[in-house]
Parts: structure tokens; sequence; C-alpha cells
């Protein structure tokens, strides 16, 4: 008899009823086509070159988030939340990429977590996903951190507009040397726009009933939706070297609303030596009109030149 076929232990049958480190979730596989990369394109307004016609890998090529949410895939949500959704809210993302998609490609995506823990009033648990071609050969691998209240008969407004003016949520460009300054285009994020994006599921990204349930005031623009804009700004200075090698780690500190504008930002702090190749080291963000920050973070690509 194998392992699989034992009876499970009373700790086997505890764990497979909580979200715990070790977790696999079910995998997913999508084959991605001229149609989802159209999709993207008028969503996220990129309408890179690359993404419909001849590339430095050949054909056309995926945009690098074209699956910018890869451990909630296919509703997996559900099989790594807390119960209590009341006030959760995504709070980290890290990127990977070590080769592109080609449009036409069918990616294996393999998700598993990875850490769960808790700091002051909140829960966090890791979720990190594995994007592979058929042969098991690596396209990119991304890190989740979802965040949820410990309290669960806590009701009150989570975040609005006035809590993230107060002080300790600004999070402006720290002190240090900028050898380039990088922007992308200031985008205005509307409800429809999050339909879009989100989805035809109604949840606190897409639908103004369902936010307020959960402790927000105006519809939470999706985290994922903003980190695009951030992959753009990468991929118009970066090219080759944000697909082979490109690299992100990012905090949410602050919800975009929808309705609001919002425009990506970074400056390159260092260049590092990477072998006989150069690395440049960069400060993103993006912000609101206001200056408020949305997310923060660092980010790096090889120098093609």
């Amino acid at each position: 008899m194998t392992t699989t076929e034992q009876t499970r232990t009373p700790f086997q049958e505890r764990l497979a009823s909580v979200s715990h480190a070790g977790l696999a979730l079910s995998p997913r596989e999508q084959t991605i086509t001229p149609e989802l990369v159209r999709w993207y394109r008028e969503v996220i307004e990129d309408d890179h070159p690359w993404y419909t016609g001849p590339s430095p890998f050949g054909g056309p090529v995926a945009p690098a988030l074209i699956l910018h949410s890869p451990t909630g895939a296919g509703g997996r949500n559900g099989e790594w939340f807390l119960k209590n959704l009341y006030g959760n809210l995504h709070a980290k993302q890290a990127w990977e990429f070590f080769r592109p998609v080609m449009v036409g490609e069918t990616v294996v995506n393999r998700a598993l977590v990875t850490e769960r823990y808790q700091k002051r009033d909140r829960e966090f648990v890791v979720c990190q996903a594995s994007l592979e071609d058929t042969d098991g050969a690596l396209f990119a691998r991304c890190t989740h951190t979802q965040s949820f209240l410990t309290d669960t008969e806590q009701r009150a407004v989570v975040v609005d507009r006035a809590k993230e003016q107060q002080g300790g949520r600004r999070f402006d460009l720290r002190e240090g040397p900028v050898l380039e300054t990088l922007s992308g285009p200031r985008r205005v994020i509307t409800e429809e726009s999050c339909n879009r994006f989100t989805g035809e599921r109604r949840n606190y990204h897409n639908d103004l009933d369902e936010s307020k349930k959960l402790g927000f005031g105006e519809i939470v623009v999706q985290g994922t939706y903003i980190t695009c804009f951030i992959s753009e700004m990468m991929t118009r200075r970066y090219g080759e070297g944000w697909f082979l090698g490109g690299r992100m780690a990012l905090t949410f500190v602050n919800p975009l609303w929808a309705g609001e504008a919002v425009q990506a930002g970074g400056v390159v702090r260092e260049i590092t030596a990477e072998g006989p190749l150069r690395r440049a080291q960069l400060e993103v963000w993006t912000a609101k009109d206001d200056g408020t920050r949305t997310i923060v973070g660092t980010a790096s690509a090889l120098l093609t030149e």
C-alpha cells in the first residue's frame, strides 16, 4: 500500500481543512491565445508592437503579466484564502521572469501555499505559483501574500480616503543616488475598466455593494491590475532584459479607488554586475495624482546594451 492510499492520521485530516504551508492547489492550464492578448492590450492600454508582430523571440510574445493573478486562476482563491474575508487585502506580490511566453503556447500553472504567519492584527498567507510549459520548463514564478483580519467580529471601515492620508502611509521616495528616472502613462481606472479586468463575477474589485460588505467605502481596484502598469514601464525600457531575468517585489500600501488616476514611476538606484552581464536595480511605485502611493517596491532587469 502506498502512502497516498493509507488512511490519513488525525493531524493530516486537520491539515486538509486549513490553509497551511505545503497545501498544493489544483493545477491549471491555459493557452495564451491572440484573443487573450488583445484583451490585455485593450484593458491595460498597452499596445506594445511585440505583442502582435515580430519580436526578438521570433513571433508575437505575450505580455510578461498576461497571467497577472496566477494564484487565483480559475477561482483557486477559495482553496487557500482564510474564511474571514472582511477587510482582506492583497499585501504583496513578487515576480521572477525566466523566459517569455509566446502567443499560442500553453502555460501549466502550479501553486503551493508556502507560509502562514501573524503580524499585529492581521494574518498573512503566502502562495507561490510556478508557470511552466507542458514539458515542465519554467516561464515565471509569482509569490502572492494576502492579509486577513484576525478579529473575525470587526465590522468597522478598514480603509478609506481619509485613512490613507494619515501619517505613515505616504511612502515618499527614499534618499539615495538616482541614475535614471522612468515613468509610465497616467491612466484613469473607471468602474467599467474594473469590470473588464476583474470579470463578470461580482466582488469588491468591481461592485460597490460588495466592497461595502467587506469594509471599504468604494470599489477597490484590483492590485494586480496596477502591477501591470509597472511591468509595462519596465518592458518599454528594458525589453528583452525584462522578459529574460526581470524581477519585482511589490507591497500594496494604499488602495486605488475606482475613478482615480494612477501612474507608474521608478528610479534606477544602481547598476550591478551579474557575471558578464549588468543589471539595473530600481525603486518603483504607482501613485495617484496627489502623490499618494498605492504600490512601492523594487524591480530589476538585465541590460541588453
